[in-house]
């Protein structure tokens, strides 16, 4: 406690806090926080991903946590802090950390506790780098490309990874690259031929909708120089790069067919066919990180079969070089939908028809631009790193509140770019509640479209537009269930994908699917993401019901992220470190999202 600085308010509040974790059952917790304060944990005190609201859940966790934690060397930061506010560095039984404090009248409205590193595990940077070289002469010295060489000829078949990712597109490679770094054996398949296929195989006119300073990959951000938004080649090739950089062990042209878990054992069976070769891994980690979605979804349409023209969904879509002069109907309103549009017109399409089955959330680039300028990401000063941990001192619940009054500043900031596109037919949506577009990812990562030209070309007529359900396909295109028949020689379906989840069905059993539950999500009571409330993404980057299952996905920057918290918790196991997980007590979750 001396390390506490005195002199200001969060210093004080830290020392009483430090007080009460040193004998939570007799604390004072509702002195500590404000009514509807709330403390979010990153794996320091809860070993998973936890929000906490109220000072009643609050001090059950402490009652549970706190011995077995052992925090101690609370130190507030006072380049960092100001009068209410403050960061301060702590260290628990195993781990280093970082948290911040936000306070009203003298009671925390706000507390994040993240792990930053493990206890004598710290990744070998700075001045722990490895030499590289023994300066002196030896005989039969093994170079660093001998090395190399022996360890990707070993790894899956002489030695078995700890690890192993399925998934090798940027969420594997970052969870990679960062178990590297803790000297986890660490083995990623994927069913692409390189790093980076999974990007370059879609079409031609995809580009990243995030600003590039949001989008950094850890320890290697991307240049100063490179595009404000990133084509998908260049970031195919910028995936490649990174997995030989940063020495991921990468079996490309390789599909995982089987897993199952021996609990007595404490690890998986494997199946995985590579390139004709049938192989069995036994890692005792399994990470899908396959993306927030499973298979591509077709929806089954009555007469689909007697169509004469071509179709297919909207993830194999990778050109549209030779669709001058045909008519082309896209099911669906969202992200893939609209940009398969503008591809299609682009290409001189005879007639391009978006079907609309319901309302779409829609925010222009151009404006979140704008509005992003501005944002400490875009300061190169601050470092990225600390950026995320302010980005993850705010829960779901005030960010769900925050959106909706976004929501309505960014409609009356385009209200004419609004008023024109909904003249045009096209059903807008501000999100269920009017939280918007961050909600809709969030909840669903689905119902929103960021605005990159097509919403111009709906307006003026030059993309045509069709409400409601599809009644049948015919022969010659798509009847509606108006009546009305659109024309067609080829129907893309942008109607999204089954559930990740789903995967964990087909890939171990229903079985250990149900067990897990949903992945993604905040349990928000909304279409799309039933209850009950849990207040996180369910299931991502944490222990999950199913012993030594985990999944990591995400946008690149919660892939940046959340990609150390699950690392620090592999290597944790790796080194039989205690982990002791909280799980939220379901039966006082709020069932449905406090707004």
């Amino acid at each position: 406690m001396d390390a506490i600085a005195r002199g200001s308010v969060a210093a004080d509040w830290l020392r009483r806090f430090e007080h009460a974790l040193d004998n939570p059952d007799a604390a004072d917790w509702p002195s500590l926080f404000t009514d509807d304060g709330y403390w979010r944990d990153l794996i320091a005190f809860t070993w998973s991903i936890v929000t906490l609201d109220g000072a009643g859940a609050i001090a059950a966790m402490a009652r549970q946590q706190a011995s077995a934690i052992a925090a101690s060397a609370f130190t507030i930061d006072p380049a960092l802090s100001d009068g209410d506010e403050a960061w301060f560095d702590f260290e628990t039984a195993t781990a280093r950390c970082k948290g911040y404090v936000k306070l009203e009248g003298g009671r925390a409205a706000i507390v994040m506790t993240a792990a930053t590193a493990l206890r004598g595990f710290e990744e070998p940077a700075g001045p722990r780098r490895i030499q590289g070289i023994e300066h002196r002469a030896q005989k039969g010295r093994r170079t660093w490309l001998d090395e190399r060489k022996a360890q990707e000829k070993s790894l899956g078949y002489d030695e078995q990874p700890y690890c192993l990712i399925v998934g090798g597109g940027q969420n594997g490679l970052a969870l990679a690259a960062r178990l590297k770094r803790l000297d986890v054996p660490t083995l990623v398949i994927d069913a692409h031929g390189k790093p980076g296929d999974a990007w370059r195989k879609r079409y031609r006119s995809l580009y990243l909708h995030d600003p590039i300073f949001l989008d950094h990959f850890p320890y290697l951000p991307f240049p100063d120089h490179w595009p404000l938004y990133t084509s998908k080649d260049k970031m195919g090739d910028w995936l490649e790069i990174y997995a030989k950089v940063m020495e991921v062990d990468f079996w490309g042209s390789s599909r995982c067919t089987r897993a199952s878990f021996d609990e007595a054992a404490g690890e998986w069976t494997v199946t995985v066919e590579r390139t004709g070769e049938t192989l069995t891994l036994r890692p005792k980690q399994l990470v899908l990180a396959t993306g927030l979605s499973g298979s591509k979804y077709v929806p089954a349409i009555a007469g689909a079969e007697r169509f004469a023209g071509a179709s297919y969904h909207s993830a194999d879509h990778q050109g549209s070089e030779d669709v001058a002069g045909k008519n082309i109907v896209v099911v669906g309103s969202n992200n893939s939908a609209h940009d398969i549009c503008v591809d299609l017109w682009e290409n001189d399409a005879a007639s391009v028809t978006m079907v609309q089955r319901s309302p779409t959330v829609v925010v222009r680039a151009s404006t979140m631009q704008t509005l992003t300028a501005g944002i400490p990401y875009a300061d190169p000063a601050i470092p990225t790193e600390f950026v995320d941990l302010m980005g993850a001192t705010l829960s779901f619940r005030v960010r769900t509140a925050q959106e909706i009054g976004n929501t309505a500043y960014l409609r009356d900031l385009d209200r004419d770019f609004y008023e024109r596109l909904a003249a045009s037919g096209f059903q807008l949506s501000d999100g269920y509640d009017g939280s918007g577009f961050f909600l809709a990812y969030w909840r669903r990562a689905a119902g929103y479209y960021i605005d990159v030209g097509a919403s111009d070309l709906i307006a003026s007529g030059e993309i045509r537009l069709a409400q409601g359900e599809i009644a049948a396909i015919e022969a010659d295109g798509v009847r509606m269930a108006s009546g009305n028949l659109l024309p067609a020689d080829l129907i893309v379906y942008a109607t999204g994908y089954h559930p990740m989840a789903d995967f964990v069905g087909r890939l171990i059993s229903p079985e250990v699917q149900a067990k897990v539950g949903p992945c993604w999500g905040l349990g928000s009571g909304t279409p799309g993401d039933p209850g009950p409330w849990e207040g996180e993404l369910r299931n991502m980057w944490k222990p999950t019901r199913q012993p030594n299952l985990w999944f990591q996905g995400g946008n690149l920057m919660q892939s940046r992220f959340h990609s150390l918290h699950l690392a620090l918790q592999i290597k944790a196991r790796m080194e039989g470190l205690p982990t002791p997980v909280f799980w939220p007590d379901q039966t006082v979750a709020r069932a449905t999202e406090p707004v």
